[in-house]
């Protein structure tokens, strides 16, 4: 027969367990909460009137190379490279999900926008590891394209 320490120690384990899984729940909840955040606040970043600006130039404007950057909009393009190689940083270090970024932001044009400055930077520089976040998120993104793809 069960006696009543017995059913006070199943009813404080099922406590528990309810407990756990609770914390769980609210742990994964607490974590989309946060990246939703920081996913709207990127996107009020990119909404601001000065990087519009800043990306209607670099879309406008055709380069050569690297000197024509530096000649014709030098501000604007960094301003550009840095907001995609920092939001490269966010998805390398898995704080931000890739599908997510996909829906807000087609990633094609600013890097082939920008493809050309970041190799001068980097040829100046002699590192080929600046910007390396921003090449990593156009990366990412079209392996992303590649796998929705329809098969021909």
């Amino acid at each position: 027969m069960v006696d009543i320490t017995e059913i006070s120690a199943m009813v404080a384990a099922a406590g528990v367990l309810v407990g756990v899984v609770y914390y769980v729940l609210e742990i994964r909840y607490q974590t989309r909460a946060k990246q939703m955040d920081l996913i709207m606040r990127i996107r009020s970043m990119w909404m601001d009137k000065e990087m519009l600006q800043s990306w209607d130039t670099i879309k406008k404007t055709e380069f050569k190379n690297y000197d024509d950057y530096k000649e014709k909009c030098p501000v604007q393009a960094e301003q550009v490279a840095t907001f995609f190689d920092s939001l490269g940083l966010l998805l390398h270090r898995g704080l931000v999900d890739i599908d997510l970024i996909s829906q807000l932001f087609f990633l094609e044009t600013p890097w082939k926008k920008m493809k050309l400055y970041v190799e001068g930077i980097r040829e100046r520089a002699k590192e080929p590891r600046v910007y390396r976040n921003f090449e990593y998120l156009y990366n990412e993104w079209k392996k992303r394209e590649q796998k929705f793809q329809p098969k021909a």
